[in-house]
């Protein structure tokens, strides 16, 4: 067993840490909840190194675990609201938080001193960083590790053919017993009748065979052993479709996934190097080139689509959520560039912000400008915008002002660039390190008017206040028609000024291009639906921001590919909730560096397009592509039902997003009982007309005759990033999140219609 502990230590690199030798031996730390929840629990690292356990409050043997892949980072200090909350009571040092990826909740804790907790801090720190670094051959590696430990029971560094069997079960394999066996005993070299680590990674390789890949490796390999160079090429060529670049390509493949030396050496490719290219980012369907920042920044902002959430303070929905400044954070983190401030009058002149007239808690205006401040530019260096809703007094108005100018200081922009009023607004690569307000304002930039002003409340606000008066929680409207505005605040719009929407020939004629109207998902769907060209010409000057129907007290969503496809820039989306509508919005923003912000099509760019989402066919250039797409296999798909004896039986469904004619679905049949290595070999067959707006989501499925198939993964991606040829997909959970090794495999072709 120290044998192994010290193998699986090596694995993580981190055997002869003082850190992670602390956090082996055990800490009693404090988790705590909010001010009044405060209990000890024994924290431990597992000896797989890269599980964390704690003992429950319950009696017994009650406990939890996480694995450090599921965290992204460690906060030091008071840096949540609940250890501000506590900050009286414990000193910074000895704080700190565990935040985990996706929309999971973060875990703080409370060490007894502060060398103890620098332990935790900088350990996990380390485990973090070298789980973010391994390679997929790691991660494959430690999920086979992985399940050794979850099999050896007894701890005993081997298992036994009983093991085994329940391990084929925890692993979504239903296997013939004994075929079962004979692979055990294959790889039971000693005769023991027990397996240790290495036996094990043998029977793993045995098992995990995958012959569909060995299959297309024997299409172009000569001797069935190895790939020349030639023989890469071709597969480039005539399969991945690299074209030119495929010699090049090649050779560069070769030193990057070839295991064997002595296949280096000869400038040749055998099935392990092959399977590791496949299975890596080069091998995936989503072109690597196209994953970072590359596209022209250049352009005016309302040329580009823009990552933006809805009621960002909430973590929950709409009526009785936690607001919390998490939101914002976890938002930013996802590369959003508009989020939204909902600010009302606070206590001791101090304005708040949450959802009015609602039982959500509230939080102080100034932290989230702190937060802001703190996280703005973490993930992005373009433009955030704060679309604020203010409902405040004239006097709490001017707090904010401050608020805004003293904790922002040159992060927000307070005047036109060049202080020129402009005949069309800056670009992103301008904006870079700003954050931008959208408000109402007092007349225009070429303006400076009264103190205080009247301005008349907006289609949101007046929607939201009608649904508070129908769903009982307001006896009657309480919104002012007519508030005051101070001119601190109205000082400070420069490119963001909120206007009521007055109609396509109004804007056209008086219109400026700092002006922007907002729409509600409803509006926004008659407008494309009765005059979709000319809101896409509007859209080509203007920027217009789409939110979800009041009546979405859940905090559900909007397909937001409707909105895209008349070229609103600023479609808000409720952040907080996973779902299609999310895997939509977080798969069209993975391109282009994940900055927030992606480039429309040059059609959707022209003051005079003829362009209109619900007749595609009309516009020049129309050149519609036909999309096959053949599910050959899927990997280690996980469980959904933890129940013992349960199997998956997965279908994968290839569904199309983007205008309405290329909103389109197929499926495949299920498998029986295989979640392991399930092999569908069927074809799917799609026509896009407008690839440029186009999104694939391939998802994957528990099929059930009576029930609601369970979801099992998902990944989404424009159709424009998508490589042809035999690529693997690395499924995401239903909070975005991955879940390796889980994937699909197939073979993708694209060409013209003819």
């Amino acid at each position: 067993t120290s044998s192994l502990l010290s193998g699986l230590l090596l694995s993580v690199g981190t055997e002869d840490d003082p850190h992670v030798k602390l956090m082996m031996e055990g800490s009693t730390l404090r988790k705590v909840k909010s001010r009044f929840w405060k209990k000890q629990r024994h924290f431990r690292l597992l000896e797989d190194g890269l599980t964390i356990w704690y003992k429950s409050g319950w009696a017994g043997k009650g406990h939890s675990k996480f694995s450090v892949s599921d965290l992204e980072a460690v906060r030091e200090g008071h840096q949540s609201e609940v250890l501000l909350s506590i900050a009286e009571e414990f000193p910074a040092e000895l704080c700190f938080t565990l935040v985990f990826h996706g929309r999971q909740g973060n875990l703080d804790l409370v060490a007894e001193t502060p060398d103890e907790a620098q332990a935790w801090i900088q350990g996990v720190r380390k485990l973090i960083h070298k789980a973010q670094n391994m390679d997929e051959q790691g991660r494959q590696d430690q999920w086979v590790r992985d399940w050794f430990l979850k099999a050896d029971k007894n701890k005993d560094g081997k298992m036994n053919f009983k093991e085994v069997k329940k391990l084929l079960k925890m692993m979504n394999v239903d296997m013939n017993e004994d075929h079962a066996l004979c692979l055990f005993t294959m790889a039971d070299k000693s005769e023991t009748g027990y397996l240790e680590i290495e036996q094990f990674v043998h029977f793993y390789k045995i098992l995990t065979q995958r012959d569909e890949v060995w299959k297309v490796f024997q299409d172009y390999s000569g001797d069935g052993e190895i790939l020349t160079l030639e023989e890469l090429e071709c597969f480039l060529r005539v399969e991945q479709q690299e074209g030119q670049h495929s010699s090049h390509r090649a050779e560069e493949l070769i030193q990057r996934y070839e295991p064997l030396e002595s296949a280096v050496n000869q400038s040749a490719m055998t099935m392990d190097g092959f399977q590791a290219y496949l299975c890596s980012l080069d091998g995936s369907i989503f072109k690597p080139e196209l994953l970072e920042l590359h596209q022209d920044m250049t352009q005016p902002l309302s040329h580009y689509f823009i990552s933006s959430s809805h009621n960002t303070y909430l973590l929950e929905n709409q009526l009785t959520g936690l607001s919390s400044l998490e939101g914002y954070i976890q938002a930013l983190k996802r590369g959003c560039r508009c989020v939204e401030v909902d600010s009302w009058d606070g206590d001791d002149g101090e304005p708040v912000v949450y959802h009015g007239h609602t039982l959500t808690k509230k939080i102080l205006f100034k932290d989230v400008i702190l937060t802001l401040r703190d996280y703005a530019f973490k993930v992005s260096e373009f433009p955030v915008i704060v679309s604020l809703e203010n409902h405040c007094c004239l006097e709490q108005q001017t707090v904010m002002a401050n608020h805004l100018r003293q904790i922002l200081g040159d992060m927000l922009l307070t005047a036109p660039l060049d202080g020129q009023i402009p005949e069309r607004l800056p670009s992103p690569q301008q904006l870079r390190g700003k954050i931008l307000l959208k408000a109402k304002k007092s007349g225009g930039l070429e303006t400076r008017l009264d103190e205080t002003l009247a301005y008349e409340a907006s289609d949101e606000e007046e929607l939201w206040f009608l649904m508070l008066v129908h769903t009982n929680l307001i006896s009657r409207p309480v919104l002012s028609q007519k508030s005051k505005l101070s001119r601190e605040l109205s000082d400070l719009v420069v490119y963001c000024k909120n206007v009521r929407f007055q109609g396509f020939e109004q804007a056209r004629s008086n219109a400026t291009c700092y002006e922007i109207s907002s729409f509600s998902e409803s509006k926004a769907k008659r407008l494309s639906k009765e005059a979709g060209a000319e809101f896409v010409r509007y859209n080509s000057q203007q920027l217009s921001r789409t939110y979800p129907s009041g009546m979405r007290t859940d905090s559900s969503n909007y397909n937001p590919q409707d909105m895209w496809s008349t070229g609103c820039q600023i479609v808000a989306l409720n952040f907080q909730t996973a779902g299609l509508e999310m895997d939509l919005n977080d798969g069209f923003f993975r391109q282009n560096g994940s900055c927030g912000l992606i480039l429309k099509p040059d059609f959707m760019r022209d003051a005079n397009s003829r362009f209109s989402p619900e007749k595609p066919e009309e516009r020049p250039g129309y050149k519609p592509l036909r999309l096959s797409i053949q599910v050959i296999s899927g990997q280690q798909l996980p469980k959904v039902n933890m129940k013992e004896g349960s199997i998956v039986d997965p279908l994968v469904r290839v569904e199309i997003f983007g205008v309405p004619i290329d909103q389109v679905k197929a499926e495949t049949s299920h498998i029986n009982n295989n979640g392991f290595n399930p092999v569908w070999n069927q074809t799917l067959n799609f026509i896009i007309h407008v690839p440029e707006l186009a999104l694939v989501r391939f998802v994957v499925e528990d099929f059930d005759m009576t029930t609601k198939n369970d979801f099992i993964g998902q990944f989404t991606l424009p159709f424009t990033c998508i490589q042809p040829g035999y690529r693997h997909i690395h499924l995401l959970s239903k909070d975005g999140t991955p879940i390796p090794p889980s994937s699909l495999f197939v073979n993708v072709s694209i060409s013209e219609l003819t």
